[in-house]
């Protein structure tokens, strides 16, 4: 079943990355000002599968590009900051900007490139957001949504949003069948950097990639984590 998680953990990478100041620069203007957190979840599944659909062997060919919609589909709705200081947990309060900057960096780029082809499965109505209920928290605000997988079943995948300074909704956490992606990371990264330091841990995702993600999880979990098991 883990495995079959790819499609989930595909549309999950924007906040479980803890992606840098730099890329939020980049990421064009979100088009969702006055939205509710239900209605940027599903403006990020229209968007998704416009990008997606009829071009899935361009992008398979061109995993930049792949990358590429990634950036532009989820990055201008998700708290990256916020989430890159939770990943870190209190380690984030140890390492100075130009660390915490740089290690957001290379693990947003692991993180993309372990998942982004899972992406290439997507096509529209593979996720039903749920009808909300209860009010609007600008702390912590959930949005289920329910992914349908390849062989029939559904995958629950609940959005954490709180709200920006500047008056819109950010997720900043994905939950995937009750298991938090900010927990799950922040336990490893700990673990990594409790053993060979933030500096390491940083230089290790930069040189290689996708596969520093792999280590990490079999050495900290034996693999047995969310969009972990092979």
């Amino acid at each position: 079943m883990l495995r079959q998680l790819s499609l989930a953990i595909a549309l999950a990478v924007g906040t479980v990355a803890a992606a840098p100041v730099f890329a939020q620069a980049a990421a064009p203007a979100p088009a969702t000002q006055g939205q509710s957190p239900q209605q940027v979840v599903q403006q990020i599944s229209d968007d998704l599968s416009k990008a997606i659909e009829g071009h899935q062997a361009e992008l398979k060919n061109d995993k930049e590009k792949l990358i590429a919609v990634i950036d532009d589909t989820f990055l201008p709705h998700f708290d990256i900051d916020y989430a890159s200081i939770l990943v870190l947990g209190q380690n984030a309060t140890k390492a100075s900007p130009q660390q915490r900057e740089r290690f957001a960096k290379a693990f947003y780029n692991s993180i993309t490139h372990r998942y982004a082809e899972g992406l290439l499965n997507y096509t529209r109505g593979k996720v039903k957001v749920l009808p909300f209920s209860g009010d609007l928290n600008n702390k912590r605000t959930v949005v289920r949504t329910q992914v349908m997988l390849d062989d029939g079943k559904s995958v629950s995948v609940d959005y954490a949003f709180r709200k920006s300074q500047s008056g819109d909704w950010k997720a900043y956490d994905v939950i995937i069948e009750g298991i938090s992606y900010i927990t799950n990371y922040r336990n490893q990264v700990d673990a990594e950097i409790k053993k060979e330091g933030l500096d390491k841990l940083t230089a290790d995702l930069e040189q290689k990639g996708a596969g520093a993600i792999d280590e990490m999880k079999q050495e900290t979990n034996g693999g047995q984590t969310a969009g972990g098991g092979k």
